[in-house]
């Protein structure tokens, strides 16, 4: 299972997505995450499904290693589904005892699993084709106006690029934890969901100190080397729009504007 989760992970190909600028990517994932929320009928999410796939297509990554991500998240698609169909009020299509599935419950259970798999898979799509200094990178230029409020962008960049870094390690030494401990007897699977958390009290306080000690050392590794962030920090690799991030920018916008004629006419 923690294998199969792929955020933050960077996968190494060459594609027409992984040479985009990464202000393209995070522009364009907000505003496909945005449009998801736009549309309200099939139509849209048709339009939708369709933009995802030519960016999948597009970026070489193996459909089957993006979509593996999905495993990690469904338990929060039954719940999500699951509440919609009994909690939404509408036209009974079934009933047990006193719980009812609407018809309405039914299409917003449907949507809402479609959108939060498109959501997670478009998010992935911008991970798995952008490293994580060219996200630092790319954030840090388009939130520099926020410094006309005082924001330290330059530190908030940083800590989520190596939020988004850590995330894979974290899983790596989480899954030898785990080897390690099921080798001297414990077990993970068997009991109820009670047991289960208990089982994870010795998983949990040896990743925590790992956790911590990694943290530790990542600073005082920047401390060593006099790491300073800020104004006067140069990069090697300056960000330049390229004439295929315009290109792309205009297919953001064109994608954009589907959408809204989809919500308003559809």
């Amino acid at each position: 299972m923690l294998r199969d989760i792929t955020l933050g992970q960077y996968y190494q190909t060459e594609s027409v997505i992984h040479k985009l600028d990464p202000r393209v990517k995070l522009v364009a994932t907000i505003c496909f995450i945005i449009s998801l929320f736009v549309v309200k009928s099939w139509v849209g999410y048709a339009v939708a499904a369709v933009f995802l796939a030519v960016m999948i297509k597009l970026s070489n990554v193996p459909f089957k290693y993006m979509v593996k991500g999905m495993r990690a998240i469904v338990f929060i698609l039954l719940i999500t589904v699951v509440f919609n169909l009994f909690l939404t009020p509408g036209e009974t299509v079934f009933s047990v005892w006193k719980l009812k599935i609407t018809r309405e419950g039914v299409q917003l259970a449907v949507m809402m699993a479609v959108r939060l798999s498109f959501l997670i898979v478009g998010s992935s799509v911008m991970t798995l084709t952008t490293t994580p200094n060219s996200l630092t990178d790319g954030m840090e230029k388009l939130m520099r106006p926020l410094k006309i409020f005082k924001v330290p962008v330059h530190e908030v960049a940083m800590m989520m690029s190596i939020a988004l870094r850590f995330i894979p390690i974290l899983l790596e030494e989480t899954d030898k934890i785990m080897k390690a401990q099921i080798a001297r007897g414990a077990d993970f699977e068997s009991g109820n969901l009670v047991k289960k958390a208990k089982a994870l009290v010795p998983l949990l306080v040896p990743l925590f100190i790992s956790a911590f000690r990694r943290a530790n050392d990542l600073a005082m590794a920047m401390e060593a080397r006099c790491y300073r962030g800020g104004e006067h920090r140069t990069k090697m690799k300056p960000l330049k729009y390229a004439a295929r991030d315009r290109i792309a920018y205009g297919v953001l916008a064109a994608y954009f504007a589907l959408c809204i004629v989809v919500r308003i006419y559809l």
